[in-house]
């Protein structure tokens, strides 16, 4: 699928990061003897089951969907914390895991992360000068102490922060303050590409709009691409140019943000979009999520999403569906629904 361009030229056409057919299960059987013993087999949690997408130049893509789904293993992957069991990461262009070079570990480099818990992701050890320095020193971006020093109040003022918050801990400062600092660290790579796991989750409302404007603000001003891994609708609704919805391992739904909130086609997508408070008291029928995920260990048979679906019939329970790629103004988008493609559903049901 074509990311939306964000550039003009030629260059700028080629995605940042592509995800072909990535896929992580982890082996959570019991020993070998109990497994013997009890007559059982190994056990296999399908955390992320096939998802591709790409990424262009100064985007930001979103993933979202309820717990358990399978957003943050893909972010996992795409930073190489997790080495797919199956497809690959292209970053920039070359295989995310391939090589051992100076050149590929500097590509690696400048892909960079976000994590959910500020305080749990700095070293509570460690000064704010040294957890901001630290990837200077590794990547030989400042050499010397006195270059060091100036690059990390340079980076704490760029997210709005003191200098002189160098000589604190990680204890002395708010959620949100502790969010900055770990951008800051972030940015002293001079990153092209953010993989932001849900960074404002663990933050009050108020805090959380600071930070998504910081992001926004250090996009447009350093053209980063991003990554957003949220559960929270209104969050992405606010940042993102596309959304993808996953759902058990799967992506179901990828669209250009405004089609996607307006015209949603799979009917999981529905269902996480009616359950957005209705402020307007517009009185439209609503269909609030039902159910539970099930579990990733025994994922149910043909479209996992089936157990939950008012649209299910006898070919959702046993056939896998398959990606329905969608032309439009706003560029491309997919679904992966058997009642989008029978049409027994359709966009003039998705906008009630």
């Amino acid at each position: 699928m074509n990311a939306l361009p964000n550039a003009t030229d030629a260059a700028d056409d080629a995605p940042v990061v592509r995800a072909i057919d990535i896929a992580r299960h982890f082996d959570v059987s019991p020993p070998w003897i109990d497994r013997v013993l009890r007559r059982g087999g190994r056990r296999l949690v399908r955390a992320v089951d096939g998802v591709s997408f790409e990424i262009g130049r100064g985007e930001t893509f979103a993933l979202v969907g309820e717990s358990g789904c399978g957003k943050s293993t893909v972010a996992r992957m795409l930073v190489g914390l997790e080495r797919p069991d199956r497809g690959r990461v292209e970053f920039l262009g070359a295989d995310l895991q391939a090589g051992s070079t100076a050149a590929a570990r500097a590509r690696r480099g400048r892909l960079q992360v976000i994590f959910q818990d500020p305080y749990a992701s700095l070293d509570p050890r460690w000064r704010v000068g040294s957890i901001i320095g630290e990837p200077l020193r590794a990547a030989g971006l400042a050499p010397g102490a006195g270059a060091t020093a100036e690059r990390v109040a340079e980076l704490l003022r760029q997210v709005g922060l003191s200098p002189a918050d160098a000589t604190k801990f990680p204890h002395q400062f708010s959620g949100g303050q502790r969010q900055r600092i770990s951008i800051a660290r972030a940015l002293a790579a001079r990153p092209q590409m953010l993989v932001c796991d849900e960074p404002t989750s663990a933050l009050d409302v108020s805090v959380q709009a600071q930070v998504l404007n910081l992001l926004q603000d250090l996009q447009r001003d350093l053209r980063l691409t991003l990554l957003f891994i949220s559960h929270n609708l209104g969050v992405v609704h606010h940042i993102a140019h596309r959304v993808g919805v996953m759902y058990l391992g799967r992506v179901v739904e990828l669209a250009p943000r405004r089609r996607l909130f307006a015209t949603p086609r799979h009917p999981y997508t529905r269902m996480l979009l009616d359950a957005i408070p209705d402020l307007e008291m517009s009185g439209r029928p609503r269909s609030p999520v039902s159910g539970e995920v099930p579990s990733a260990l025994a994922p149910p048979p043909g479209c996992a999403f089936h157990p939950r679906c008012p649209h299910a019939d006898a070919r959702c329970r046993s056939e896998v569906p398959r990606e329905i790629v969608e032309a439009g103004a706003d560029g491309p988008a997919m679904v992966a629904c058997h009642a989008v493609e029978e049409r027994r559903i359709g966009v003039a049901a998705a906008a009630t």
